[in-house]
């Protein structure tokens, strides 16, 4: 199997020399870095005072290693299907928004909180919870718009450029405050932030008025560029000032941060009224609902609960909503073990739309005897032939090779998905366990150890390159790229151990 090897650049290596101790300091953990903004030879914009300080570059590798970081702290999503569809939506909205670096990392935080995050170097998290709060995709693409605008105005970097000698550290300092808040709630994020002795985080940490304001505004006319109708902001702003007020001292911890008041969202319904020339074209919202009910199910307290939840929304379902929830009581049949109910309430479904990615997806999930498989391979293969490289359909064709202990075109094709994701963990997690199916313990120790370093945790990274170095037979090629990567990892530890 391929190995991608680590870079520490220069960059990060300066600014851990410069940082004092900190308590969040052992979670910047690993990084995968390219060339730093000098090696590039590029220059910080022109007029922005917040490049001076902190380049995008720069931005890009903290980001980055935050993420690594609160992956090894919180527990993701595991849906590819779902991933597929923020990751296309959060791309449209990025075309047509200020951000200049659009290398992109989304985070799907398996919690049902309302919550979402932009980091800087264009780490867009959300909550799961954000489906259930956000009716529609409009809704929902409100948020993202204005943490895009996070982004693209740099209010992270603007926040620290005051400070100019210690930008970089404080950087560093606000993202450790930005993973506890983002896994543990706003109290212990604050705590987090005092344990650094940097008080004036507290503000950075907490926007401005005028940073959320600008974030409005441009968050706005993303939406408007990107023919979303942007009345969605004002309806997203007053749920959530809904939610407020029913939440009392237990606010979610978006509202900590992106405090929602009456004149936010009386802004944003100014706005909208200035566009009630423009016609915005309908939305195609069915493939949010779906991906809401998988959603709703994965936080269900149980099958039979879901059954019963999913089972009275189709009762009182309008035409608009009917589609969603007969998906979602198909799947939860499924997921309670009543493969025969799902495979008929499915039905219908794939009988309307027989292309539909996410009905295909769902079939096979549905379809697990070991009788059907050969069946379920012929679809997913036919669609993946109309859909080449998609990622749900693929994870499904390797999940159903497994299943008939196919190991080999299911490593072939989980070694393509981990060419082309290197950042999602959960793939290197399914080719570590495949790996394990088809007794190849070398295989198994490097995907494990690509899987510790995405979630942040070093030592059971070495472990496992050393038991593959321990299984390598001696073979020299092998060998020596191990111990490459271990050297990498290595280094990156002396440095961490200077503070």
């Amino acid at each position: 199997m391929q190995l991608s090897y680590l870079k520490f650049s220069p960059f990060v290596r300066r600014t851990f020399r410069r940082l004092q101790p900190i308590s969040l300091a052992a979670v910047l953990t690993v990084q995968s870095l390219p060339l730093t903004a000098n090696e590039h030879g590029s220059l910080p914009s022109l007029g922005d005072a917040a490049s001076a300080q902190v380049s995008l570059q720069q931005e890009h590798e903290l980001g980055r290693t935050w993420l690594k970081a609160l992956r090894s702290q919180t527990k993701e999503l595991d849906d590819p299907l779902l991933y597929d569809y923020l990751e296309h939506l959060l791309y449209r909205l990025a075309e047509h928004s200020q951000l200049q670096d659009r290398r992109l990392e989304l985070v799907v935080v398996d919690s049902p909180e309302l919550n979402a995050f932009a980091v800087p170097g264009g780490v867009v998290g959300v909550n799961g919870g954000l489906f259930l709060y956000a009716r529609n995709e409009q809704e929902f693409a409100s948020v993202l718009a204005h943490e895009l605008a996070h982004l693209s105005q740099r209010h992270y970097s603007r926040a620290v450029e005051a400070a100019q000698r210690n930008a970089i550290p404080n950087m560093l300092a606000l993202l450790g405050s930005l993973i506890i808040a983002a896994t543990a709630g706003g109290d212990a994020g604050i705590a987090a932030i005092s344990a650094t002795q940097a008080a004036s985080l507290d503000q950075q940490l907490r926007f401005s008025r005028n940073r959320e304001q600008e974030a409005d505004r441009i968050g706005f006319q993303t939406l408007v560029n990107a023919g979303i109708n942007p009345q969605a902001m004002a309806s997203m702003f007053e749920r959530m000032l809904a939610a407020k007020r029913l939440s009392g001292s237990q606010l979610p911890e978006f509202l900590l941060t992106h405090p929602v008041t009456e004149s936010r969202v009386a802004d944003a319904r100014s706005r909208a009224g200035q566009l009630t020339k423009i016609n915005f074209p309908d939305q195609a919202d069915l493939e949010y609902q779906l991906m809401r009910s998988r959603v709703q199910l994965a936080f269900d307290p149980s099958p039979a609960h879901a059954i019963q939840t999913f089972q009275t929304a189709l009762e009182k379902a309008n035409p608009a909503t009917e589609t969603a929830a007969r998906y979602g009581l198909a799947l939860a049949y499924a997921k309670a073990g009543q493969d025969s109910r799902g495979k008929q309430t499915l039905q219908p479904l794939l009988d309307a739309e027989p292309n539909r990615i996410s009905y295909i997806v769902a079939y096979a999930q549905i379809h697990t005897s070991a009788s059907e498989q050969k069946s379920v391979e012929q679809i997913l293969r036919k669609h993946l032939a109309l859909n080449p490289d998609n990622y749900p359909l693929s994870m499904a064709l390797a999940n159903t090779f497994t299943l008939q202990q196919k190991y080999r075109p299911a490593l072939e094709l989980l070694e393509k998905l981990s060419q082309q994701h290197p950042e999602k963990p959960n793939i290197w997690l399914r080719l570590a366990e495949t790996y394990g199916l088809n007794r190849d313990p070398v295989g198994t120790h490097l995907a494990s150890a690509e899987y510790a370093l995405l979630t942040g945790n070093m030592d059971q990274a070495l472990k496992q390159l050393d038991y593959a170095l321990l299984k390598s037979d001696k073979n020299f090629l092998l060998t020596t790229r191990v111990e490459q990567r271990k050297a990498d990892i290595q280094s990156i530890q002396e440095q961490l151990k200077q503070f």
